[in-house]
């Protein structure tokens, strides 16, 4: 299990830095899951408000940053089917590095109670914290991939107006 999350990791922080080729198909696929991850997240809400509270404060948030990493995106127009964005590597790293340490300290904080240390006040998703952490990732990139396959349309519309 560990070995599959550093590469799932190291995947989404490859996706954070240089030269993007968009897949429409993929992109299109992935904020749909996306959107589907975000709506399971917010049925934590029947284990207890606090939890659901963060995670909408977060998707809310997310969305929002999602928005601000679109503005800082560079679009490319490629020969056929390669057209590229750039993202911003700041917002997508940092949002990586928030989830990857929260996860790394609940981690830690598990580990030391089944060794004897005190026992955590929450369990591994019992907190509204964690929760925020989770609901800030998927509204970043829900939105943010989203953004990209709707600017993208009008990027490509716009490159054909001007060549024609």
């Amino acid at each position: 299990m560990g070995g599959l999350m550093v590469w799932v990791v190291y995947r989404r922080i490859r996706r954070n830095f240089g030269r993007q080729v968009i897949h429409t198909r993929k992109m299109t696929v992935r904020t749909g899951l996306f959107a589907l991850f975000a709506c399971l997240l917010l049925t934590v809400g029947f284990a207890g408000l606090p939890l659901a509270e963060g995670a909408l404060a977060g998707l809310i948030i997310g969305g929002a940053m999602g928005m601000v990493g679109l503005r800082l995106t560079r679009f490319e127009l490629g020969t056929g089917e390669t057209d590229c964005y750039i993202p911003n590597p700041w917002l997508g790293a940092a949002l990586t590095a928030l989830l990857v340490g929260r996860m790394v300290y609940r981690f830690v904080i598990l580990g030391a109670a089944m060794h004897g240390g005190p026992a955590p006040a929450h369990g591994p998703g019992d907190s509204p914290l964690t929760m925020a952490i989770v609901g800030l990732t998927l509204g970043y990139y829900l939105s943010y991939y989203a953004g990209i396959l709707v600017h993208h349309r009008r990027f490509k519309r716009q490159a054909l107006a001007q060549a024609a």
